[in-house]
């Protein structure tokens, strides 16, 4: 399941989004530093309207969403990296995500304390980034020392360190691991370190309800600097989440079609966590269930088919495909067939967004 880590400094609106997010969390949302001390997990389903649309041309028993799991860690602050504010604590929780969702905050309100004394995006998150950096180039330094012993004889740890050191050189300018030149060789030779700075960042600009349609100053700033680093930028109001919790998907709709946006916050962040890493979905449908599957992109048949179970990818034979629209305008599955639009795809068929499939194979 996919993974995505909600950070921040104290008091930027981290856990008053996750709660949103994720209705049922428990996270507390309160006006001073750490009242998140243990990481709180929620599973939210991924919304995705073509599931009731195949389930009702299936007459599906079921519909199976797939999920993203957010983890909002506790509000990290200056220091984090030399194990203040549990700066250890947290940054080890960081690590096992798959995406970082930073939240930075790009609002007035007196009645909120931040933590720092006044709004600044870009010095938040220059904080955020640095502590990061540091944790990542004290890792990749303690493991250069290392490995320069065993590089005299060995080639594997020879490629390791050549990419450490492209690591510690872009780290010590004060950048991202992710912004390294690394082949793939050297990516996957240090991939074992799960640095913190190489992970998939999303800004989350937290803006009040009347800017959410446009966004403020201080996001385009975050534009700005996202821009540089190949990070994406998603607009969102925690405030306005807390209060679509509490209303009807009619009344949602409505509600954000007044402030002039036609998503919440739970679907622009998803669509962004995708985008950033590459991800697709397809589909499957039939009178038991319809499921959304998500795979990598450029993933295979056999190895979409793995997805749903190991022993589908080794007995792999075929898969039967159709493009949901092809599907939904077809009516059925048989008049698809009867059109010719179900094909027989084999194993070298990259599968592709919004592909319905099903799949034969020897058990």
């Amino acid at each position: 399941m996919l993974r995505a880590g909600i950070v921040g400094l104290p008091n930027v609106g981290k856990s008053t989004l996750f709660n949103a997010l994720v209705a049922n969390a428990k996270a507390q949302a309160a006006n001073f530093p750490f009242c998140t001390i243990e990481p709180n997990v929620g599973v939210v389903a991924v919304p995705d309207e073509r599931l009731q649309v195949l389930a009702k041309i299936s007459t599906s028993a079921q519909i199976v969403p797939t999920r993203i799991e957010f983890v909002d860690i506790a509000g990290l602050v200056k220091g984090a990296s030399q194990g203040e504010g549990l700066g250890n604590q947290f940054l080890a929780n960081i690590r096992e995500v798959d995406a970082i969702v930073q939240v930075v905050r790009c609002f007035e309100n007196d009645d909120i304390i931040h933590v720092s004394g006044s709004v600044d995006p870009l010095r938040d998150i220059e904080v955020i980034n640095l502590e990061l950096g540091l944790a990542d180039l004290d890792q990749v330094e303690r493991r250069m020392d290392r490995t320069r012993k065993q590089a005299r004889n060995n080639k594997d740890a020879q490629l390791e360190l050549g990419a450490l050191e492209k690591l510690a050189a872009v780290l010590n300018e004060g950048k991202a691991a992710r912004q390294a030149e690394l082949t793939e060789e050297e990516t996957e030779a240090v991939k074992f370190l799960g640095l913190l700075t190489a992970k998939p960042i999303i800004y989350a600009a937290n803006v009040s309800e009347e800017d959410l349609a446009e966004g403020n100053d201080w996001v385009e700033q975050v534009r700005q600097l996202a821009a540089t680093e190949n990070a994406q930028v998603v607009i969102i109001s925690a405030q306005v989440e807390s209060e679509l919790v509490e209303l009807s998907e009619e009344e949602r709709v409505d509600f954000l079609e007044a402030l002039g946006v036609e998503e919440g916050g739970l679907r622009s962040l998803i669509r962004a966590t995708y985008e950033l890493l590459g991800l697709r979905t397809f589909l499957t449908t039939g009178p038991q269930e319809t499921r959304a599957w998500t795979i990598r992109a450029g993933m295979k048949a056999p190895q979409a088919a793995g997805a749903i179970h190991t022993d589908f990818e080794r007995g792999f034979i075929r898969a039967e495909t159709v493009a949901y629209r092809d599907l939904v305008e077809s009516g059925s599955m048989a008049a698809a067939k009867d059109k010719g639009l179900v094909r027989s795809e084999g194993k070298e068929y990259v599968v592709q967004e919004g592909d319905v499939m099903l799949f034969r194979f020897n058990v």
